[in-house]
C-alpha cells in the first residue's frame, strides 16, 4: 500500500496554493472589498453571490450552503477527488515533489488516486492521437480539417487527432506507459472484445480532446471518416469516473476568460464550430458533448458569467434554421429562466452553423451572425404564431392560447406589459383579453416568474444554534468578532485571545470554536492562513461549530483598517464585559432571592463575589471603550 503523505508536505502545498487562482478556474470572482474575492456558488444554485474567497488567508467559504475550506477542500468538493488525490493534484500544479512516509521520495506514486490516473492516462492519449494525425494514415483527417478551413495551426491549438485503422495501437501504447487494463476500460480508452482481450474504444476516427474547466482531457469526440464505418457519425467517450457528458462543454477551457470578461457565452453545436467561432473572433463559443443543453451546463456558465441580479449576462444560443435547430431553440427557452441573464438566439439567414458560414462569407460573417442576435422570447413567439392561421377567428385565439404561457414565463416582470402589446399587435387583437390570457397563465405556473432556484438554502449553522444569544445582539457580534480574530490573524491575537476561557462566549456554538482554537494549541501558536484554519477544523469536533470556522475565516472584520493590538484588546475586553455583566445579573438576582439573616455566609460571599465583579466590570468598559 502506498505511503502517506509527509504532513510538512502537506503545510507546503497549501502555503504554495492561491486558492483564489484554484478557484477562479471554475468561479468567476469579482472584489467584494477587504481584500475578498465573491462568486456564485458551485455548489448550489444561488441568485445572488454569496460565495467568498479571502485570498490572504487562503480560504473560502459560502454563507447560502455553508461548505467552507482551503484549495485542497475545494478540489475534493467540486472535482469529487480524495484528499491524497487532491493534494497530488495541487502539488504538481506548485512543482512539489511529495514524499511519503512509507514509500520514500517518488515522482509518481505506485498507486496514485483513481481519477488522477484516469486524467494522466487522457493526456498520454491526447499526445499520440496529436501524433497520429501527421502519419499517411490520416490523410483523410487532415483533409477533411482543411475543407472545413483549418489548417495544421488550427488542429495543433485544440489538439486534434487521428485513431488510427488498428485494434489496439493505443491499449499497447498507454499498457506500455505503466497504465493498466481495468484503468483503460474505466476511462473509456478501451473495452473487452468478444475474445476477452482489450481493444481501443475509437479506430480510423477523427478525434477532439475535450477538456474540462482546468485544461485537463477527460474524454474525446470522434468523427467519422469512412463510408464502410458502420458507427454513428460522432462517438464520445462514454459516462467514465471523470466524463460526465451533462457536464462537460467542449471549448470552455478556451473559452473561460472571455466568457467571464465579456459576460457572453455563445452556445453552438459541434466541435467544428466552437473552432470556427474562436477563429472567426467569437472566443466564447462552447458546444455541448453529445447531448442536449441541460441544467447542469447551464450551472457551469452562471458561475463563469457571474449571471446574478448585478451582473446579467449574455447567453446566445445559435441553431440551424431546420426543424430540429427551431425544436432545440424552443428547448433553450424553456431553460431560460434558469438564467438571469438575457438569452438571445442567432440563426443564419442561410440555415448554415458556423463552421459552413465562415467557408462560405468569412470570419466577419460569423461575428455578424452572433451580432444580429435576437431575444429568444421574440423568436419562441414568432414560431409559435407561423404555425396558427392568424386570419380566421379560431386560429387567432388558439395562437393567443399557445403564446400566453411564454409571455407568462418571462422573467424580468417588467417587460411582460411590452411583450402583451406586442403580441397583441402581432395577432390583431386588442390588449384587454391578451393580457388576461398571459395573466391566467402565470397563475398557473405559480408566481409566473421562475428566477433561479437557491437549492433550499440551508441557515449556517451559527443561525441555526444560537444558545442564549440572538445572531445579531451585542454579545453575539463580539464573540464572532474575537473568534475572527483568532482564526484571521492568530499571530496578533495570541496571548490576549487565549487568556480568555470559553465560558465568555455565551453561545453554545461560539464556545465550541473557542475550545477547537484551543484544542489547536490556542491563537499563540498559529500563524495564519489555510494551515492554521485547517488545524482548528480538524479539531473541533462539533459540526455546527466546524461549519461556523469556515465561515468566520472569510467574514471581513469589523474595523476599516488593519487590526492592531489595540483593536484586540478592546475587542477581548468587550467580549468579556459582556460575559461578566450577564454573571453580574445573574448574582444580583441569586442575592435578592437570599434570605441575609437565615443564610448569613451564603448571603456575604455571593455579595462579596458582586462586589468584586462590578470593579472588575468598570475596568472592563473603560478598556471596552478605548480607553487603554
Amino acid at each position: 500500500m502506498a505511503g502517506r503523505i509527509r504532513d510538512e508536505d502537506i503545510t507546503l502545498v497549501r502555503e504554495r496554493t492561491s486558492i483564489a487562482d484554484i478557484i477562479s478556474e471554475t468561479v468567476t470572482l469579482r472584489s467584494a472589498g477587504g481584500g475578498n474575492l465573491k462568486g456564485l456558488c458551485p455548489f448550489h444554485d444561488e441568485k445572488t453571490p454569496s460565495f467568498t474567497v479571502a485570498p490572504a488567508r487562503n480560504v473560502f467559504f459560502c454563507h447560502g450552503c455553508g461548505v467552507g475550506g482551503d484549495a485542497i477542500k475545494f478540489l475534493m468538493d467540486a472535482e469529487h477527488l480524495s484528499f491524497v488525490e487532491s493534494i497530488e493534484r495541487l502539488a504538481a500544479r506548485a512543482n512539489i515533489q511529495l514524499r511519503y512516509e512509507e514509500a520514500g521520495p517518488a515522482p509518481v506514486r505506485p498507486q496514485q488516486g483513481q481519477k488522477q490516473r484516469l486524467v494522466a492516462a487522457h493526456a498520454a492519449a491526447a499526445e499520440f492521437y496529436a501524433g497520429q494525425l501527421g502519419t499517411a494514415a490520416a490523410r483523410p483527417a487532415r483533409e477533411f480539417l482543411a475543407q472545413r478551413g483549418f489548417d495544421r495551426a488550427a488542429a495543433q491549438t485544440y489538439g486534434c487527432g487521428f485513431a488510427p485503422d488498428t485494434w489496439d495501437a493505443l491499449t499497447k501504447h498507454l499498457r506500455q506507459k505503466g497504465f493498466t487494463g481495468p484503468e483503460l476500460v474505466s476511462a473509456g480508452l478501451a473495452r473487452e472484445a468478444r475474445s476477452g482481450s482489450l481493444i481501443d474504444r475509437f479506430r480510423r476516427r477523427l478525434l477532439w480532446p475535450i477538456k474540462d474547466l482546468t485544461g485537463d482531457v477527460i474524454g474525446f469526440g470522434a468523427r467519422k471518416l469512412f463510408d464502410d464505418d458502420d458507427g454513428p457519425k460522432y462517438l464520445n467517450t462514454p459516462e467514465t469516473p471523470i466524463y460526465k457528458k451533462s457536464h462537460v462543454l467542449y471549448g470552455i477551457s478556451q473559452a473561460k476568460r472571455e466568457i467571464a470578461r465579456q459576460g457572453r457565452a455563445v452556445i453552438v453545436e459541434g466541435y467544428t464550430d466552437v473552432m470556427a467561432c474562436h477563429l472567426a473572433g467569437v472566443p466564447t463559443a462552447v458546444a455541448t458533448c453529445g447531448t442536449a443543453f441541460g441544467g447542469d451546463h447551464i450551472s457551469v456558465l452562471r458561475r463563469l458569467l457571474m449571471d446574478t441580479d448585478a451582473v446579467a449576462g449574455e447567453i446566445i444560443f445559435t441553431f440551424d434554421g431546420d426543424a430540429a435547430g427551431q425544436k432545440a431553440a424552443l428547448r433553450a427557452f424553456e431553460d431560460d429562466q434558469r438564467f438571469v441573464g438575457r438569452t438571445f438566439i442567432a440563426v443564419s439567414p442561410d440555415n448554415m452553423d458556423p463552421c459552413d458560414l465562415r467557408l462560405a462569407k468569412g470570419d466577419l460573417a460569423v461575428r455578424d451572425l452572433v451580432a444580429r442576435r435576437e431575444p429568444l422570447v421574440d423568436f419562441a413567439l414568432r414560431h409559435v404564431l407561423t404555425r396558427y392561421d392568424l386570419d380566421t377567428v379560431d386560429g387567432r385565439v388558439e395562437a393567443m392560447r399557445r403564446a400566453a404561457p411564454l409571455v407568462a414565463k418571462l422573467k424580468d416582470r417588467e417587460k411582460r406589459p411590452e411583450y402583451v402589446r406586442k403580441l397583441a399587435g402581432d395577432l390583431g387583437m386588442e390588449i384587454e383579453p391578451v393580457q388576461r390570457a398571459v395573466l391566467n397563465a402565470a397563475a398557473g405556473q405559480g408566481s409566473g416568474s421562475a428566477a433561479p432556484n437557491r437549492g433550499g438554502r440551508p441557515a449556517p449553522a451559527a443561525r441555526v444554534r444560537s444558545g442564549e444569544q440572538g445572531v445579531d445582539s451585542p454579545q453575539s457580534m463580539v464573540e464572532r468578532e474575537a473568534l475572527k480574530l483568532a482564526l484571521q490573524v492568530p499571530v496578533l491575537a495570541g496571548p490576549m485571545f487565549d487568556a480568555l476561557a470559553a465560558e465568555a462566549y455565551l453561545n453554545p456554538v461560539h464556545r465550541e470554536v473557542r475550545e477547537a482554537v484551543a484544542a489547536a494549541g490556542g491563537a499563540a501558536s498559529g500563524t495564519g492562513g489555510a494551515v492554521w484554519i485547517e488545524r482548528v477544523r480538524d479539531a473541533c469536533g462539533d459540526l455546527a461549530a466546524t461549519a461556523l470556522i469556515g465561515e468566520l475565516a472569510v467574514e471581513p472584520l469589523r474595523i476599516d483598517t488593519e487590526p492592531d493590538p489595540r483593536y484586540v484588546s478592546i475587542t477581548l475586553s468587550r467580549l468579556e464585559w459582556g460575559a461578566v455583566t450577564t454573571r453580574i445579573r445573574e448574582l444580583k438576582s441569586k442575592v435578592q432571592r437570599i434570605n441575609p439573616a437565615a443564610n448569613k455566609d451564603e448571603y456575604f460571599a455571593l455579595f462579596g463575589e458582586l462586589l468584586s465583579l462590578e470593579q472588575h466590570g468598570r475596568a472592563l468598559r473603560e478598556q471596552a471603550m478605548g480607553g487603554l
